[in-house]
């Protein structure tokens, strides 16, 4: 069971990191989906991406929840029946999932060289910040699995990576930053934090203070 890294941000925040390396039979036993979750699951083209999707029933699981105990509001956000907050992320190899008492986001990305050629839909303040990184790709992912992990946690229509989300400029040697989102007159802050593993880049967002 490749349980990846098990992190305790605070008492009542956690996250759990799967790495997938077993086949769908294998995660699809003892799992019981929803009559919707099995639709998705069985529509599903890509093997990983099913294997994915079951590889975060069993993180739920060690969190003492089913996949009938988590639902999708109409902006897509998931929640828990008991009212706690949750985030879920998959990228290729991993998934993680972050359980809290209060409103947090999630993302987990791999560091891919593309991530160059799209920073202009997503980098605003941040321009000069990594303009002057010797680093771009591993800086460029943080900035954009900070903004990922902030939409995620705000779950509000027409909300703007570019237009509406602010990173604070970082040290890839610590692992926190700041963030901020400004939409419709109003601004909150959040505290941001992120790892490296694997040539992957987790961060996770949870409001400041």
């Amino acid at each position: 069971m490749p349980l990846y890294k098990t992190i305790t941000v605070d008492e009542n925040t956690n996250i759990l990191i799967w790495k997938i390396e077993e086949s769908f039979e294998w995660l699809s036993d003892g799992i019981s989906l929803t009559d919707n979750c099995r639709q998705r699951v069985d529509n599903m083209k890509s093997d990983l991406h099913r294997r994915g999707f079951m590889s975060i029933r069993h993180l739920l699981a060690m969190f003492g929840y089913t996949d009938h105990d988590l639902f999708y509001d109409e902006f897509g956000k998931p929640h828990l029946v008991d009212g706690r907050h949750i985030s879920i992320t998959h990228s290729f190899i991993f998934t993680a999932i972050i359980i809290s008492d209060k409103p947090v986001g999630i993302d987990i990305e791999k560091q891919r060289d593309k991530i160059e050629r799209i920073a202009h839909k997503f980098v605003s303040s941040e321009t000069e910040f990594v303009a002057n990184h010797d680093q771009k790709v591993r800086a460029l992912t943080i900035i954009w699995g900070a903004k990922e992990s902030l939409y995620k946690l705000y779950a509000t229509p027409g909300l703007s990576f570019e237009q509406h989300i602010d990173i604070v400029p970082f040290d890839l040697g610590m692992p926190f930053t700041a963030g901020s989102i400004n939409y419709k007159e109003e601004i909150s802050y959040y505290d941001i934090s992120f790892m490296e593993f694997e040539d992957f880049t987790c961060v996770y967002a949870q409001p400041y203070g």
